[in-house]
This record gives structure tokens, C-alpha cells and sequence, in this order.
């Protein structure tokens, strides 16, 4: 994946602090303990970055990892790195217009991670009937622990996957920001530009259709509102 960040943004200038340039003498003692900044927050990031692109790639360093496995688990690894590119080439070219008084840009780049994952429907179905079918995750490796203990323990992997396959996109995407992407009723609202309400009522219907689907036995019990 580093060469997918240099790519999107180009590689972050090196800081060499003051003392350790060749120019001028080293200071006799360093200090025991250096407390470090706290790392700028993501629209702080992302200001910057409005003056010095390069900055953008901290971003990346910061949330792609996350999102690669977000992408992996709803579309399998063959479109991940190339959803993920894509992701943060249209967030670097819409950066200006981002909400500034929101701290974390997480849940922005879930929304635009969202939307492209929209134009592969069909793989996305396609993965989940396959599953429905056979039992076998293709991309069981890639799951983040806590999906697989909750799937695996409920034995209802299969039908699952078909409830899944049969939910409208609107429905399946706030379900998923939430259930795999850790995301607050808030910021899936955020993530999708849509009210609070809306993503409450989606979830509502997603829950009852997977329920039915798996007997009443509904895995998704055990998200809960951040």
C-alpha cells in the first residue's frame, strides 16, 4: 500500500528538528523525557493541505488501512486497493470543501468510500450469494476479528449473506457503516449526508428483515448507538 500513497499524495516532508542540523553544534544533553505533540487533527490535516498538497498523505497514512478492510470485507480484495486510490484521489481533489469543524474525517471518507463501493453493486451481491450458496467466505482471511467471532459463533453465515444480498443499497450501507465500519448513528449520518432520523429508520428495517431472514436470531444485536 505504499506505493498507493505515494501515488494519491505524494510522499510528507521530513522535519529535522533544529538542533540536529549539521550547520550548528549539537546540544550537550538531550532532555529524558520529551513529551511529543499531539498529532494535528484531520481538519487541521486537511487545511494545511490546501497550501501543501504533500500534507494530504497524512490522511492516507492515518485512515487507508481501515478503509482497505472495510472495502475487502463488503467487495472482496480484487477492487480494494483500486476503491481505496480512488477514495482518496476524489477526497484530495474535494478537500477545499470540506466541513471544517469536524474533527475526525473518518466518516467523510467513509461516505465517499460508500458511494464508489455503489458502482460495483453487482460484485457486492454476486460475493454475498456465492457465500449464501457454499458456506465459503472468499475473503474470510481479511475479516476483522470481531465480524468473524459474531458470524462464525451465530452459524447463520450463510443466510446472513443472502438477507444481505436482498437488502436495498440504502438499507445495507447505513447497516454496514455501523456494524463493520464502527461508525455512530451520527456519523453514518454524516457519512452519507443524510439526518440522523433517516439512518435510524433504515437500520430499524435492515434489522427486521435479517431477523426474519435468520429466524429471529439477529447477529447485528450487538450494535449499539455510540
Amino acid at each position: 500500500m505504499a506505493g498507493l500513497r505515494v501515488h494519491i499524495a505524494g510522499s510528507a516532508r521530513s522535519r529535522t528538528p533544529s538542533w540536529a542540523d549539521a550547520s550548528g553544534p549539537a546540544p550537550a544533553e538531550v532532555p529524558a523525557a520529551v513529551v511529543e505533540p499531539a498529532p494535528p487533527e484531520d481538519s487541521a490535516v486537511i487545511r494545511a493541505s490546501l497550501r501543501e498538497p504533500e500534507r494530504f498523505a497524512e490522511l492516507f497514512d492515518r485512515h487507508a488501512a481501515v478503509l482497505h478492510r472495510y472495502v475487502v470485507r463488503r467487495l472482496g480484495p480484487a477492487h480494494a486497493e483500486d476503491v481505496v486510490a480512488e477514495t482518496f484521489t476524489r477526497a484530495f481533489e474535494k478537500r477545499h470543501r470540506y466541513a471544517f469543524d469536524r474533527a475526525d474525517a473518518l466518516p467523510w471518507l467513509y461516505g465517499i468510500t460508500t458511494n464508489i463501493i455503489g458502482t460495483h453493486r453487482r460484485s457486492e451481491i454476486r460475493g454475498y450469494r456465492a457465500l449464501a450458496r457454499t458456506g465459503e467466505d472468499p475473503v474470510a482471511a481479511a475479516f476483522d476479528e470481531r465480524v468473524v467471532a459474531r458470524l462464525s459463533a451465530s452459524a447463520t453465515r450463510e443466510r446472513l449473506a443472502a438477507a444481505l444480498a436482498k437488502l436495498g443499497r440504502d438499507q445495507r450501507d447505513v447497516l454496514l457503516l455501523i456494524a463493520w465500519g464502527d461508525l455512530s448513528y451520527e456519523e453514518t449520518a454524516r457519512a452519507l449526508d443524510v439526518p440522523v432520523g433517516t439512518v435510524r429508520s433504515r437500520l430499524s428495517r435492515a434489522r427486521r428483515k435479517i431477523a426474519h431472514a435468520l429466524g429471529g436470531s439477529n447477529p447485528t444485536d450487538v450494535i449499539e448507538e455510540a
